[in-house]
């Protein structure tokens, strides 16, 4: 699925709109350059998700928890990491997160559960495309349930 989005007021709009459909537990890979729009998208998704407060950017801490319904948001921003065993030291284990929001996850390689949803975000002329993509059955789901996805390419 492919959505053009004109503004970050879109891609906002997007991240509210995965918040409203998404599955328990659920893991997105958010994929893109620097300033393509992967933290504007997870700080909507969550604020949408009821998280109060500031939504800090994980770019230095590497992972920022936030409670939301049902469990816990794992917000994790790799740029930094070097090696994918680094993430053995950050407490990863899972138990807690009902959802992943993962950015530079290709620097996790595999020592990250396999993703729900895989969304790639490009710079488009003034705004920004979004290729999203299922990687399970759940993933599936949730790409059908978005609001307007029949029209979507």
């Amino acid at each position: 699925m492919q959505i053009e989005l004109a503004d970050s007021d879109a891609t906002e709009a997007l991240g509210r709109a995965l918040a409203t459909t998404r599955p328990q537990p659920a893991s997105v890979h958010l994929h893109g350059d620097l300033g393509a729009g992967k933290s504007t998208l997870a700080r909507a998704l969550l604020r949408e998700l009821g998280v109060d407060g500031p939504i800090r950017s994980p770019t230095y801490t590497l992972v920022e928890r936030y409670p939301v319904p049902g469990g816990e948001a794992w917000h994790l921003d790799l740029y930094r990491i070097g090696d994918a065993g680094e993430l053995d030291f950050l407490g990863l284990d899972g138990g807690e997160a009902t959802l992943w929001l993962v950015e530079w996850p290709e620097r996790g390689a595999r020592a990250l559960a396999a993703p729900d949803l895989r969304i790639h975000l490009a710079q488009a002329g003034t705004g920004r495309l979004a290729r999203l993509e299922a990687a399970s059955a759940a993933g599936e789901a949730w790409l059908e349930a978005l609001p307007g996805a029949g029209g979507r390419t």
